[in-house]
């Protein structure tokens, strides 16, 4: 049996994810305690903690596991060699959502019969590599949620007062982006402030719920927002016809929940869990992070067609200006200069969580696929996130309705065009376009 105690080195309790694999060193002896190929290891593994030098330890976790041990020999197999290291690829071992004691035991235990760890070689050594989300990052990140919360919730409780004002119904693209800060205040609720008080192990399926929400609703809206200004008037406003788009976007999303299940789920009870133990698991989750990544892509590519026959659209629109009074060209001239750069931003800012999603579900793998190595920097997670926030604190402002009065000659108050109608840019944007 060996151990292993591991100090948490933080201050805090705050969720720091901890991540941990296996390296084996196994010696070469030709006669005997040869490594055979596909060879299955078992591993009885056991977790325990304290806060304290002198308290005992408290069991929290125990598992027999089975991972597969990968080893070459770098030299050829003869006598002048014997006695050097199999070089080993490392074996995922054990993830930790919650760090919240200040000592971790960690006990691994080989257990040898005539079925089991046969053919595993000779083990001289096993080394322990933790990784860890470090203090400075997990500052600045939980400062960043903690900011944009309440900034995102009073804007989109803002839009809703905005919109309960108007004597007409909100149509499908203020609805839509009403759900849009919904899922933004969901993502930015910093619930890791709790675990100062709580040991909570399901922090890091709960985040997954945040971002998929997040992506679901996103992507949902980038369909609805382009469509919305590309159909006619009379298909506009029915979300029935958005129904294949935004059915593949929640069949995509609940794949991915499906996914994080069957891991992260697993993990509430087992941390040494691992969905990259064997072949098929591998084999299964590769294929899901390649299906993704192309979906994504093709996901943008449509969007970006959309966004082209936008843009297509309202030049044939800009045609009719110069018959249109000076006045009223000049208001619809700003107005679509406005819509073409917001139509841009969108077109990047979609660009942008592309890549960032294809980088976060290959990053989460890159420890077990053995030769290949990927890191995100640290500013890039914080500037995306930064993005999504301004971007869908802008789209909530610039689309929140007009509640300006105009007095007619009688004296009397009326309200403007824009608090009975969608949006000028709305309504301008159209095959059909309204007067």
């Amino acid at each position: 049996m060996a151990g292993a105690i591991i100090e948490n080195m933080s201050t805090k309790k705050l969720v720091i994810l901890g991540f941990f694999i296996l390296v084996f060193q196994v010696i070469s002896i030709l006669v005997g305690a040869l490594i055979e190929e596909d060879v299955i290891i078992t591993i009885d593994a056991g977790l325990a903690y304290r806060d304290d030098l002198i308290s005992d330890w408290t069991t929290e976790f125990r598992s027999v596991e089975q991972r597969p041990l990968r080893c070459t020999f770098p030299v050829p197999k003869t006598y002048e060699n014997e006695g050097r290291f199999y070089h080993c690829d490392p074996i995922p071992f054990m993830e930790l959502g919650s760090v919240a004691h200040k000592y971790f035991l960690i006990n691994l235990r080989l257990p040898v019969n005539d079925t089991v760890n046969v053919g595993i070689g000779e083990i001289k050594d096993i080394q322990i590599v933790g990784i860890h989300q470090n203090g400075g990052f997990t500052t600045v990140w939980i400062s960043m949620k903690t900011v944009f919360s309440p900034w995102i919730f009073g804007a989109t409780v803002w839009y809703w007062h905005r919109l309960s004002l108007m004597a007409r119904p909100p149509v499908l693209l203020e609805r839509v982006i009403f759900a849009l800060g919904i899922s933004m205040t969901f993502l930015n609720v910093p619930v890791e402030w709790l675990s100062l008080g709580f040991e909570w192990t399901w922090i890091l399926l709960f985040e997954d719920v945040q971002q998929g929400a997040f992506y679901s609703a996103l992507f949902c809206f980038w369909i609805i927002f382009c469509g919305e200004h590309l159909m006619d008037q009379s298909q506009r406003n029915q979300l029935s016809a958005y129904w294949w788009q935004v059915g593949l976007v929640v069949f995509g999303s609940s794949v991915l929940l499906i996914f994080d299940l069957s891991e992260r789920g697993v993990h509430l009870t087992n941390p040494f869990y691992s969905v990259w133990a064997s072949e098929t698991g591998t084999r299964v989750a590769i294929t899901f992070i390649i299906v993704a990544g192309i979906s994504v892509c093709l996901y943008f590519l449509s969007l970006c067609g959309v966004v082209h026959c936008v843009f297509r659209n309202i030049g044939g629109k800009t045609q009719q200006l110069p018959a249109m009074p000076e006045a009223r060209r000049l208001r619809y001239k700003g107005i679509i200069f406005r819509f073409k750069f917001l139509m841009l931003v969108t077109l990047a800012c979609a660009a942008m969580t592309v890549i960032f999603f294809i980088l976060n579900q290959v990053s989460e793998g890159h420890w077990h696929w053995g030769d290949y190595t990927l890191q995100v920097h640290s500013a890039f997670l914080t500037g995306i996130y930064g993005m999504w926030n301004l971007y869908v604190f802008s789209i909530i402002f610039l689309y929140a309705p007009s509640h300006k009065h105009n007095k007619n000659k009688s004296g009397d108050s009326q309200q403007t065009d824009t608090l009975e109608k969608p949006e000028k840019t709305y309504r301008i944007t159209g095959k059909v376009a309204e007067e």
